[in-house]
This record gives C-alpha cells, sequence and structure tokens, in this order.
C-alpha cells in the first residue's frame, strides 16, 4: 500500500530530525488515530481528545522509533497507552464528580457524561487484568484491540509467537467473565 509506505518514510525522516517529515506524519496519520482510539473509547469527544494525546506523544517521541518495526506497530502501543490513560482520567474525573442531583440516586459511570459512551466494561477489565496478571495484557491489546496479526502483536510485545498465543488465550479466559458479569 503507498500511504503504508509513505507513512513509513515520513517516520523515518522524522525520527532522524526532519521537522517537515513530522508535520507531514502528524497529517497523514491523524485520522487512523482516531479511528484507533475509537476502538477503546467509543465516545467521539473522548476518542478525540485521546487523538489529540497520541499526536502529541508521537511528536515529542518519535526520535525514539528506531524502525526495527513498522511505524504502525510503534504507533498501536502509543495509541493503546494513551486511551488507557485518557480511560483513568476520564474515570478520576466521574469519582471527583459532586454526587447526583436526587438523593440516594448514585451516579453511575456508564451513564456520567464525562465518560459516556466509553467501553467502561472493557476498560475496566483491563485494568483489572493489568492488576492481577500485568503479562497478559499486552497479548490481548495488540491482538484483539489495535487488531495486529499474530507475528506482529508478538513483534511488539517482544515474546515468542507461541507465548503470544498462550496468553492471548489465558487473557481471553481472564477477561471474559468480567465483560459478561454486568
Amino acid at each position: 500500500m503507498q500511504d503504508q509506505a509513505l507513512t513509513e518514510e515520513f517516520a523515518r525522516r522524522a525520527a532522524a530530525g526532519d521537522g517537515t517529515a513530522l508535520d507531514r506524519l502528524l497529517t497523514e496519520i491523524r485520522p487512523e488515530v482516531v479511528r484507533r482510539c475509537a476502538r477503546f473509547l467509543p465516545c467521539r469527544e473522548d476518542a478525540e481528545e485521546a487523538a489529540q494525546d497520541v499526536l502529541l506523544q508521537v511528536a515529542r517521541h518519535i526520535s525514539g522509533f528506531e524502525g526495527r518495526s513498522r511505524f504502525g506497530t510503534w504507533l498501536y502501543t502509543v495509541v493503546a497507552n494513551c486511551c488507557r490513560q485518557k480511560y483513568r482520567e476520564l474515570k478520576r474525573r466521574a469519582a471527583e464528580q459532586p454526587a447526583a442531583i436526587e438523593p440516594g440516586h448514585a451516579v453511575d459511570p456508564r451513564t456520567t457524561s464525562v465518560i459516556a459512551g466509553s467501553r467502561v466494561d472493557l476498560l475496566e477489565a483491563l485494568e483489572r487484568l493489568e492488576r492481577e496478571h500485568p503479562h497478559l495484557v499486552a497479548p490481548l491489546v495488540y491482538r484483539d484491540i489495535c487488531q495486529l496479526d499474530y507475528a506482529e502483536a508478538a513483534e511488539r510485545a517482544g515474546i515468542p509467537l507461541g507465548t503470544l498465543k498462550s496468553r492471548l488465550h489465558e487473557a481471553r479466559k481472564q477477561v471474559r467473565p468480567w465483560l459478561t458479569a454486568s
């Protein structure tokens, strides 16, 4: 795909310090970054905020992109981290909001305007998985959320393919009841 090759070239040049290439890279990846963020945070405003955070992180840390893997793979990591951070921030803000106007009516984070529409079930499951089984998070995020193929997910996680498949199976087994328990 020509666009992908162009993006990779912009990324290599930006990592080498080319400011024009960085500007073109950020313009080129923005729509895809918003789409990827929407996989984590379906509320459009939340996804767009997270996308801005991603673009800022790319601009600040592009020099850390060494080209050992595809830029798109590196970008998935930035997207996943920024979206999870945005979710934690939204959850914290929701908890700090004053109680509902009606006495005795508890605030449900699934309907609180700050995080309305966010994949609360998925993000809470990821947060719990990170606490209980941190080694299982990366395979699940890279394969099931970012939708990398198995080889790319294994490369990004820095583990052999067989280990990735094993951890992914275990992560899915752990997360499944948490997603259906609501």
